[in-house]
């Protein structure tokens, strides 16, 4: 199939490839994934959930289905106790991400993640286990016909580039992202710089994923276009991140509680917002836009249509001038309007 679809370098080529993530969180609110741990053992167990958040972020206009491989490597899948069923997961991973893609053509993602065990006081020793982890992911996704590897939320430069070998060495193009919690990587590169380097040594596209809503980590993604030549990426959470509180790790409740991972509703992103920042991400030479943990396929169809996209979810796009309330004049049930509202209240179309 890959050698009858246009690559994602030949897409990016020509304009802005659109990539849902997130699907971690989104799959544990939905019921089917632990949070803390959270490794998909989803797919080996409700592999139907799995399938239909693909064919939803598909219907919403993404342009690549990522695997549901992120945090399914030996490390974590050895914390549950499941790491006999780690390739069957894998695997089946990349199996029920090519079913949906074949529908509308969209390319397939391979989806390595950072491991927790690279040290940048040990980075010989500990390099060695994360490249065993990679390589037996990527292999996989290899089985399962990939069109490319997405290698994300990298803290550590060292990290990030056994990654890059290992896709590089297997022949796939390499999107590599980094998560910005502090102002440099734990091993102590600016993120433009780390992405400089990712980029003179091959990786196709680089950027920043997670960890930061588009308020606090636009001005991150800028540094990095401003220094490096090719294509880069840029997906936030949808989550309302501000300079006191930049990341959505820091994001506190009115008790003074974290409100990560499980409280962060109170903060979500509305569709519009996440819509603006597609724009200003277009507008700043970024060609790789995307939506990390957090993600709907309301945000994602608003993403879309914001490039100027009619998807196939655009059949239901909102029309709020059919809403008895709402509406337009036509369509208003005046006495309902004054009933829930009060009289001679003027009402106006929303956001949408």
């Amino acid at each position: 199939m890959s050698n009858i679809k246009e690559s994602l370098i030949e897409r990016l080529e020509k304009g802005v490839v659109l990539v849902a993530e997130g699907y971690i969180f989104e799959l544990e609110r939905r019921g089917y994934l632990k949070a803390g741990p959270f490794v998909p053992e989803v797919v080996l167990e409700h592999p139907e959930a799995v399938k239909e958040l693909h064919y939803e972020f598909l219907m919403a206009g993404s342009d690549v289905i990522v695997a549901c491989t992120y945090y399914a490597h030996r490390s974590k899948l050895k914390a549950i106790d499941k790491e006999d069923r780690l390739e069957e997961l894998n695997l089946k991973s990349i199996s029920l991400a090519q079913e949906v893609a074949q529908k509308d053509g969209a390319l397939v993602a391979g989806n390595l993640s950072n491991t927790w065990e690279f040290n940048h006081n040990d980075p010989t020793e500990s390099g060695k286990i994360v490249r065993s982890i990679f390589e037996e992911q990527v292999d996989w996704a290899s089985r399962g016909n990939a069109d490319f590897i997405i290698a994300e939320t990298f803290s550590h430069l060292g990290e990030a580039s056994i990654a890059l070998e290992v896709i590089k060495d297997a022949g796939f193009p390499a999107v590599i992202t980094f998560t910005t919690v502090h102002e440099k990587s734990c091993d102590g590169y600016s993120w433009e710089e780390a992405c400089r380097i990712l980029e003179k040594n091959g990786a196709d596209v680089v950027g920043l994923n997670c960890g930061r809503g588009p308020e606090t980590l636009m001005p991150i993604v800028q540094r990095v276009r401003d220094n490096v030549k090719g294509h880069v990426a840029v997906l936030p959470v949808p989550y309302r991140t501000t300079p006191k509180e930049p990341c959505f790790f820091d994001l506190r409740l009115e008790n003074s509680k974290n409100a990560f991972p499980v409280a962060l509703d109170p903060f979500l992103l509305t569709r519009f917002e996440m819509a603006d920042f597609t724009v200003k991400a277009r507008d700043m030479g970024v060609n790789y836009i995307g939506i990390c943990c957090g993600a709907g396929p309301h945000h994602v169809r608003a993403m879309a249509e914001a490039l100027g996209r009619k998807v196939p979810a655009s059949k239901y796009s909102p029309d709020i001038n059919l809403h008895p309330v709402f509406g337009d004049q036509d369509a208003k049930k005046q006495h309902y309007v004054e009933c829930l509202l009060g009289p001679n209240v003027p009402i106006g179309l929303n956001s949408t």
